[in-house]
């Protein structure tokens, strides 16, 4: 059971597994960093301890952002889209952000885009 806030889940639209994706952006850049998945206790973790806390679908269990890297993430704002289907973290971001070690998990380079630029 979570602690997060009733005010806050009531305001969620979860996927059918109870995760909200939450992109993750530099607080004085703008810079998009990441996305990870959060449920209701990843949310609240994130609020209260001021850490980005996510969801891992692929091992089933929840992870703090740096903590085994030390590429932390010090939350300064969470928002909530007006959909309530997607987060937006602002964080400070220590190191890179992406586990290839680039700054963000975009680093990787565009697709090509099919339609002209005029």
């Amino acid at each position: 059971m979570s602690s997060l806030d009733p005010a806050i889940a009531d305001r969620l639209k979860r996927d059918p597994q109870g995760l909200v994706p939450a992109v993750v952006q530099q607080h004085d850049s703008g810079e998009v960093l990441m996305l990870g998945w959060m449920d209701d206790e990843a949310l609240h973790r994130t609020l209260t301890t001021g850490r980005s806390t996510f969801w891992s679908r692929s091992r089933s269990e929840y992870w703090v952002k740096g903590e085994t890297s030390g590429h932390r993430q010090w939350v300064k704002e969470v928002r909530l889209d007006c959909d309530g289907d997607t987060l937006l973290v602002r964080v400070d971001q220590v190191g890179p952000a992406c586990h290839t070690g680039d700054r963000t998990c975009f680093d990787a380079g565009s697709l090509p885009l099919a339609h002209d630029d005029d």
